[in-house]
């Protein structure tokens, strides 16, 4: 079963307390493809044994040369130097060739550590090399896309500043070509107005030469029938005035006939009928009357007590009547029709003439246009920034509230104003210091003012200054200095006597303490003596007052009150003494200030 030439078959039968059979069947192989088999084997080999030399070969190209043929200097970086192997051990327990072998291997390191430093260095300067280099490069390269860009850019607005001109007069020359074809076409249009105006004219003028002629007619039957209707009582004059009356009445009457339709009725029913004004309806319709007549000239319609004669001549009078009513609304209805056909012609004439007007109108609309299309010409200016001075500027094709002004005239304007600004400012600056004059000027009158009254109140403090006799005498005697060398002279043998009257007063006050000195020393041991008697009469007052109190306190309280009262009139005068001798220490203190102040006089500021 391990080779892979045997197809085996495992059989597994399990029953109920009986073991399982494995039968291995082995597999035919046909001769040919067992000989390709082999060969394919021996190629196998074959590959493995060419492998494990090529293995061999680089385990030693990797072992003696690191794995190059050729040390590039790009590889000293990743150059390492094996440690020995006894660098795993302690210091100690090396021996000297372990110690060279370590020394030598430090110096291996360090000059390995030297030759990285020199090569990392020389990629460093190299680098800054190649960044300079590229960085000039990049600015160069930029300076040139810059200056081609600006090409570009005005190379892009010249071209569509002339493609600009050229839509500008492909504009100019489609609508020049627009408003001749337009001018073209009212002028053809005018033309055939003005052919129809001279028909219409025409028809007018002979339809209103057939309605004056044919006016004519109808006013001479108008007149006729009018003379017959006048003349009916002249003609039969000669029969009764009752009889007349009724023939008159009779003459008035008009046979009952039926009314013709409306032309619109008749065109409603027969569309190619008959119109009413024609000849043959007219003829109809006379047809019709003279029916009726001839019933109404009937002999029983004749009045009694009328002769035949004068029967039928009133018969043909009214016959002849009718026939000239009939003629005259026949003119009537066709005077009424030529009125119509005039009004219609007249019409058509000034509506005619209105288009006349109309083209005319624009026509001289179209010559203003064109003639304000060929003075208003489109130019092409090209101006500088700053020179187009529009409210609400913006990027727009429509200028038609702007003025083209020659910069010349700008610039003068522009220097008239900057004249007058400055003239403005000038004034300005003059107003400003004279104002500032004025302010100045304001505050030294007020300062006027108020030294004024300062010196008017300095000269009131003056008047009504106390004036004393010393400054009476400094104002009124001539040798002031003299006089005051004299007073000093006085002062000063005054002060020396004082002097000598304050040492010999201290003189004698030591004098007094010294006595005084030994008068408390008398007094000391007065009062010693004093003392040691106050015990013995302590004692002894102590043994008084043991025996007083048995004897009584009415001796005692007498006694203690008469106490009090000594000691109170000798505390008095006490006091009365201390007063008089403040009195006297006050007197002497003035006394000694006013001699001080005259000896040093003051001097009182004016």
């Amino acid at each position: 079963p391990d080779s892979p030439d045997n197809l085996f078959i495992l059989l597994l039968v399990y029953t109920a307390g009986t073991p399982s059979f494995r039968i291995w069947l082995s597999k035919h192989v046909k001769p040919w493809k067992k000989a390709k088999d082999e060969l394919i084997t021996a190629h196998r080999i074959e590959r493995w044994i060419t492998f494990q030399s090529s293995d061999m070969r680089h385990r030693a190209l990797m072992d003696m040369m690191g794995g190059v043929l050729e040390v590039k200097k790009e590889d000293i970086l990743r150059m390492v130097i094996p440690q020995p192997a006894f660098m795993a051990k302690p210091d100690a327990v090396w021996s000297e060739e372990e110690r060279k072998q370590f020394k030598e291997y430090e110096k291996k390191v360090k000059e390995l550590n030297e030759e990285k430093d020199k090569y990392r260095k020389s990629l460093e300067a190299e680098l800054k090399k190649l960044q300079n280099s590229i960085q000039e490069s990049t600015q160069a390269f930029d300076e040139h896309l810059k200056r081609l860009f600006e090409r570009r850019v005005k190379a892009e607005m010249v071209v569509n500043q002339e493609e600009l001109k050229i839509a500008n007069l492909i504009f100019s020359l489609l609508l020049d070509e627009e408003l001749n074809s337009r001018e073209l076409c009212l002028n053809n249009y005018l033309a055939r107005n003005q052919e129809q105006k001279i028909q219409t004219s025409e028809a007018v003028r002979n339809a209103k030469e057939d309605l004056d002629m044919y006016k004519e007619h109808y006013d001479n039957l108008l007149a006729e029938d009018k003379v017959l209707d006048r003349s009916f009582k002249k003609e039969f004059s000669e029969i009764p005035m009752h009889q007349v009356d009724l023939l008159y009445k009779l003459f008035k009457r008009r046979p009952r006939i039926q009314k013709q339709k409306t032309h619109q009725d008749t065109a409603n029913i027969v569309p190619f009928g008959e119109r009413p004004g024609s000849d043959k309806s007219n003829k109809d319709a006379f047809a019709q009357l003279m029916k009726a007549m001839d019933e109404l000239d009937n002999i029983s319609n004749m009045p009694e007590g009328l002769d035949v004669s004068v029967w039928e001549h009133f018969c043909m009078t009214r016959r002849m009547k009718v026939e000239n009513e009939q003629k005259v609304k026949q003119k009537a209805a066709g005077l009424m029709e030529m009125v119509t056909f005039l009004r219609k012609r007249v019409e058509e004439d000034e509506k005619v003439q209105q288009n006349i007007e109309k083209v005319f109108h624009e026509l001289i609309l179209l010559q203003e246009e064109k003639v304000e299309f060929q003075l208003n010409l489109t130019i092409q200016i090209l101006l500088k920034q700053g020179q187009v001075e529009l409210e609400n500027f913006q990027l727009i094709l429509e200028y038609s509230d702007a003025i083209l002004i020659n910069k010349n005239i700008i610039e003068d304007l522009n220097s008239v104003i900057r004249a007058q600004g400055q003239k403005k400012v000038t004034s300005m600056v003059e107003s400003k210091d004279v104002h500032k004059g004025i302010f100045q000027i304001e505050w030294e009158h007020k300062k006027m003012e108020m030294e004024m009254e300062d010196l008017n109140q300095k000269a009131w403090d003056i008047q009504m200054l106390f004036f004393s006799r010393d400054r009476q005498k400094f104002l009124n005697e001539p040798q002031y200095e003299t006089l005051i060398g004299i007073q000093i002279g006085v002062m000063e043998q005054t002060i020396a006597v004082l002097d000598k009257t304050h040492k010999k007063n201290v003189e004698n006050c030591k004098k007094l303490l010294k006595k005084l000195g030994r008068f408390s020393n008398h007094k000391d041991v007065a009062n010693y003596t004093l003392s040691c008697n106050l015990r013995e009469e302590l004692v002894a007052v102590s043994e008084r007052r043991d025996i007083c109190n048995a004897i009584g306190s009415k001796l005692t309280c007498e006694k203690i009150a008469k106490e009090r009262y000594e000691n109170m009139m000798q505390q008095q005068k006490l006091t009365n003494i201390s007063k008089q001798q403040a009195e006297q220490i006050s007197i002497l203190q003035a006394e000694v200030e006013r001699l001080r102040m005259r000896t040093f006089p003051a001097l009182v500021p004016m």
